[in-house]
């Protein structure tokens, strides 16, 4: 997927913007002339990112970020209107995903799949939901997971905040009018999702699955640029995005 050849520069926030997808996220939209703004924990990662991009010609600031935070998310969307004046575009991407059986009571993981995964996007649309409604405009966009749409097991209760987020973002779609709001469901993906938490054994094979399948994050950056980049009475509500070899 690309975007139209003529792109309008828009105010992008993303979190979770120091690996993965969000970082390809971040490469793929400021190389389309968007203003940029990249949260993240590991400012160190943000520095090395911002760098890259400015070399390359593109626009992209770099914030520390907790999403487990309301207060810091409400900082980093406040930063960004003080300095462009507006925020056009907010891509919830910040996500873990330990895995493990439920009968591990592995329950320090499962809160903080909670706590980042579903309460850290609903922190972000509560951080720029009054400046989009005062605007007029805006794009919220949630990165859920194929696992949103199905569960299997060891992914129950990372399956459950995925679900979750697609949920909201329905709702949200459906009580408004001039906000578009866009879910990206990915498959597979090359990202550090896999390197952290859980039990061995599901941690073990999630990584093998990702070895044998998994596509490039910039895959998914690309249809992020494409569905912010419609014209505002088009809103593309839903993107699966997963490996052809994916089950």
């Amino acid at each position: 997927m690309t975007s139209s050849s003529h792109t309008e520069q828009k105010v992008v926030l993303i979190t979770g913007a120091s690996s993965g997808i969000g970082e390809a996220t971040a490469r793929h939209l400021a190389a389309l002339g968007h203003q940029v703004v990249a949260g993240a924990r590991r400012t160190d990662r943000l520095a090395v990112l911002a760098a890259g991009v400015r070399a390359a010609g593109g626009l992209l600031d770099g914030l520390e970020l907790d999403v487990t935070s309301l207060d810091s998310v409400r900082v980093f969307v406040a930063t960004a209107v003080d300095r462009y004046g507006r925020v056009d575009v907010l891509i919830n991407n910040a996500g873990v995903m330990p895995l493990s059986p439920i009968s591990d009571l592995r329950i320090d993981e499962w809160e903080q799949m909670i706590d980042v995964n579903l309460r850290g996007t609903l922190y972000g649309i509560a951080a720029v939901l009054p400046a989009m409604q005062a605007q007029g405009s805006g794009h919220i966009v949630n990165i859920a997971s194929v696992a949103g749409l199905r569960v299997d097991p060891t992914a129950a209760v990372y399956s459950a905040t995925k679900f979750g987020v697609r949920a909201l973002s329905e709702g949200l779609r459906q009580e408004s009018k001039d906000i578009r709001v866009t879910v990206v469901s990915p498959g597979f993906t090359h990202s550090e999702l896999t390197d952290r938490g859980g039990s061995d054994a599901a941690r073990s094979a999630a990584r093998g699955a990702t070895d044998r399948l998994a596509i490039p994050a910039s895959a998914i950056a690309e249809a992020i640029g494409f569905a912010i980049g419609q014209p505002a009475t088009v809103d593309v509500n839903e993107l699966v995005i997963r490996p052809s070899a994916q089950n």
